[in-house]
């Protein structure tokens, strides 16, 4: 599945014990990195890997944070600020115009499909509810940290309600759409 792919720095930040965060994203790091040239040598196109470039770009900042001071106030809001960050991937993929999901769609969708308005129209849709996602699970995770429960279970559990609900609008939204 691309979206497992393609969230999977964010997958491997996430299970990486919150005590050794510094680890956590200089691993997401490698991952995203390995991803983007193993895309990109097998002929990915850039539109495809936006939320893999963003996301090596956020957790390259996030290792230097996180290795020059791993006793950083930003370790307490490090799950808001990895939601807040792909909100704000996917928010400005809607804002030009090329939507996170096209270039994923496009990977298992025939090419006279990828010009059609239905298509574009389903994965602006698809592109918008993940970006809603996001932020709300940031918003979420940020009052967490404030009161001081940044990396407890219910944080744990936010982050995956955060993947799993849009995940699972995708999937039936697909279904519907190719129904039509």
């Amino acid at each position: 599945m691309s979206y497992v792919r393609t969230f999977l720095p964010w997958i491997v930040f996430a299970v990486f014990p919150s005590a050794q965060w510094q680890w956590a994203s200089l691993a997401a790091l490698v991952v995203a990195v390995a991803l983007v040239v193993q895309q990109r040598r097998a002929g990915t196109g850039f539109d495809a890997l936006v939320v893999e470039l963003g996301s090596a770009a956020f957790f390259a900042a996030l290792a230097a944070v996180a290795l020059a001071d791993p006793h950083s106030a930003v370790h307490s809001y490090s799950a808001a600020l990895s939601s807040a960050v792909l909100a704000l991937i996917a928010g400005v993929s809607l804002l030009v115009g090329r939507p996170f999901t096209l270039g994923i769609a496009k990977r298992t969708t025939p090419r006279e499909v990828w010009g059609l308005k239905p298509f574009r129209r389903a994965n602006t849709v698809i592109t918008t509810i993940w970006t809603a996602a996001f932020a709300g699970t940031a918003a979420v995770l940020a009052l967490l940290a404030h009161a001081g429960q940044g990396h407890s279970t219910t944080a744990t559990l936010v982050q995956v309600a955060g993947f799993a609900l849009p995940m699972l609008f995708t999937v039936r939204h697909v279904a519907a759409a190719a129904t039509r």
